[in-house]
């Protein structure tokens, strides 16, 4: 019987991450492409795709994102405390579980439930601008000017709103983005996702989707990560590249021979390459300087 529940719960789950990212590639689809500078002849086969989280920001984007709300009082200081234990759980915690990913999935979907998607896209724009602008790593940055600069698209794939990786996308001057769907009704979020967290296995399935759609040959592709369960879009493309990677990433890629690149400071992030080690202090201080901004304005 346990056999069968397996089973059934591995095709869901494979049903869950094409829905996700077939919602993924319609919404790029939908959304203004950055356009490349003439002066770079195109090379129309290659491409290049960043994850968000800790690879080309400092932290996770959604919580900085929650920490704008929580500023501007859209939820209180305990519903921030209890987003942040969920998120140290499930970017800490090693590889993320199912449980820990749908409770990630709820919480996502309870900031937005009932907004107005032209209101939270406004918001965005002032909290990218806020929080998270100042902590794009410079390094990561470069690489993607880098595919740029060689006539190559590039683009992001995260399990963060698709509305906030493309604001992120569009700041940084990159083709577009891949991200977690939320649905809406009359411009109003319903609090359901389209299919799933853009996630795992589901960015990988993106890629490729995407790959096929623009005419990508996916050998000639890059794709950069820090974490583990990034494994699948990392292993779609000819080059794979970890980035301020976990420990279980930095593993799989000494093994593989994907090449690692470390912008963290500090010679025991760079050791072990645990998002606690920084992660952890940047959240908990951005917790405390959040908690204390109200305190403020009460």
């Amino acid at each position: 019987m346990a056999g069968k529940r397996d089973v059934e719960s591995d095709r869901l789950a494979v049903l869950a991450g094409e829905a996700s990212a077939e919602a993924a590639i319609q919404a790029a689809a939908m959304a203004p492409e950055f356009e490349q500078s003439l002066n770079v002849p195109p090379d129309l086969t290659a491409a290049a795709f960043f994850d968000v989280d800790n690879t080309m920001m400092m932290g996770a984007s959604i919580f900085h994102f929650a920490r704008g709300l929580a500023a501007r009082k859209y939820f209180s200081s305990s519903d921030l405390a209890g987003f942040v234990w969920q998120q140290l759980k499930f970017r800490v915690g090693g590889r993320e579980d199912p449980e820990s990913v749908k409770a990630s999935r709820e919480q996502a979907l309870s900031f937005v439930s009932g907004r107005s998607v032209a209101e939270l896209v406004s918001l965005g724009e002032e909290i990218y601008d806020e929080l998270m602008a100042d902590r794009i790593w410079k390094g990561t940055q470069a690489l993607a000017q880098m595919h740029l600069d060689a006539g190559q698209r590039v683009w992001l794939v995260t399990a963060t709103p698709v509305e906030l990786a493309q604001i992120i996308a569009r700041r940084l001057g990159l083709t577009g983005a891949l991200g977690t769907v939320s649905e809406s009704e009359n411009g109003v979020y319903t609090g359901r996702l389209v299919g799933d967290l853009l996630h795992g296995k589901a960015k990988a399935q993106a890629v490729r989707s995407l790959a096929a759609k623009e005419g990508l040959n996916l050998r000639r592709c890059t794709a950069y990560s820090d974490s583990s369960n990034d494994v699948p879009m990392l292993s779609v493309v000819g080059t794979a590249v970890a980035v301020n990677p976990d420990s279980q990433l930095r593993e799989v890629s000494r093994r593989k021979g994907w090449e690692i690149r470390d912008f963290r400071t500090g010679r025991k992030a760079a050791k072990i390459g645990v998002p606690s080690v920084l992660g952890v202090g940047a959240l908990a201080g951005a917790v405390a300087a959040t908690m204390a901004y109200r305190r403020r304005v009460k």
